[in-house]
């Protein structure tokens, strides 16, 4: 396996955190996977002196152990004591009053670079109120598991959501500091101007090479092979068709009871998937988990096979899709949907992608902090 084990995200650079945040409030937006080593930036950062006045925690919640979608409270932290706000529950934005005394806001996230993985709105919003109330932020990059190519429609802005705030495509090829320079450059924010933003990059990032993540991001992205089938599985959340949330071996497999195969999983009650689709339903369908990480990172683009294959063998064409037509904001465009349902070809689902992606490229290029792919 050609892997990039020597890399190493930007909060293992922790005296230029210090650098930055010693004798500051200040402010984290971290979850479970904000760790170095075994020891997660908030405690590192107490010990180190640093005054964490609160802790803004994304989807999935601080520990990251919440269901997809389940809206969050806020509340004290348990184990330190500290303020911990929601930006998952009543609002996705901190507050003027949230942000009271804070001078600098650190950011570190895993992300899994696509389009509708939430952390990065979730990014979006802390810029923004950064900007408004004039707080600096602190970006600690992070590698990119799907970092390696760019592919799949360019959101159209009819079909803006948390799963999809910025015209770019679902696989964009950026880490996440790559794409708040995107966010500011191209103004996507309120008050970008005033934006002071900077940014702790990466150790021998590669974006050619495999990246191994050491911690699930969320809690049905439990491994590499999951992480690197996200990008064409997550439209499958768009239809009624099972994605294995509510088993071992969620978006390693895809079922439903319409589906015809030897492979069969029913989804049941789980920590992190308490109410799974097809919950107690027997689904047939097909097991992904034989498919080799280097097949799946050489492939570079958004596989559409499994997702045309479910449609064509689905009994009841014209139920396929959600009623809330919810793949129309996880594609960013109605286009997919409705090419699918006419028996559109993979090939001519994808040409309808292309001046999008040669626009999206071009504009790219004068984001990137690490060389570009090969």
């Amino acid at each position: 396996m050609n892997s990039s084990s020597e890399a190493k995200p930007g909060i293992y650079r922790f005296d230029e955190i210090l650098r930055y945040a010693k004798g500051k409030r200040v402010g984290v937006v971290v979850n479970h996977t904000s760790l170095i080593e075994k020891t997660h930036l908030v405690d590192t950062a107490l010990s180190s002196g640093i005054f964490v006045q609160t802790i803004f925690a994304p989807e999935h919640g601080f520990r990251g152990s919440e269901d997809a979608g389940k809206h969050i409270a806020s509340a004290i932290d348990s184990l330190t004591g500290i303020q911990l706000i929601s930006l998952y529950g009543k609002s996705h934005k901190p507050t003027k009053q949230d942000l009271t005394g804070i001078e600098l806001i650190i950011f570190d996230l895993q992300d899994v670079g696509t389009r509708f993985y939430t952390y990065i709105s979730t990014l979006h919003y802390v810029m923004e109120a950064c900007a408004e109330n004039n707080i600096k932020l602190l970006i600690l990059d992070r590698l990119n598991p799907n970092g390696h190519f760019i592919d799949g429609p360019v959101l159209d802005s009819t079909f803006r959501s948390f799963v999809g705030l910025h015209p770019i495509p679902v696989v964009y090829g950026m880490t996440l500091a790559e794409l708040a320079n995107m966010i500011k450059g191209e103004c996507w924010i309120n008050a970008c101007k005033q934006l002071d933003m900077s940014y702790i990059l990466c150790k021998n990032y590669d974006r050619n090479k495999i990246v191994n993540i050491e911690i699930p991001p969320s809690p049905n992205l439990r491994t590499l092979r999951s992480i690197l089938l996200y990008p064409g599985l997550c439209f499958f959340e768009g239809t009624r068709v099972s994605v294995g949330r509510g088993t071992d071996f969620p978006f390693l497999v895809y079922g439903h009871p319409e589906l015809k195969s030897d492979f069969s999983f029913t989804p049941v009650p789980k920590k992190g998937a308490m109410h799974p689709p097809l919950e107690n339903v027997l689904c047939y369908g097909h097991d992904l988990r034989g498919i080799s990480i280097n097949k799946l990172h050489g492939m570079k683009k958004i596989d559409l096979s499994h997702l045309l294959s479910a449609f064509k063998d689905f009994k009841g064409k014209d139920t396929f899709f959600l009623k809330t037509n919810f793949i129309d904001k996880l594609a960013g465009t109605d286009q997919l949907r409705r090419l699918i349902l006419a028996g559109k070809s993979e090939n001519e689902i994808r040409k309808s992608w292309i001046a999008g992606l040669e626009s999206f490229k071009r504009k790219r290029t004068q984001y990137l902090l690490y060389p570009d792919f090969n």
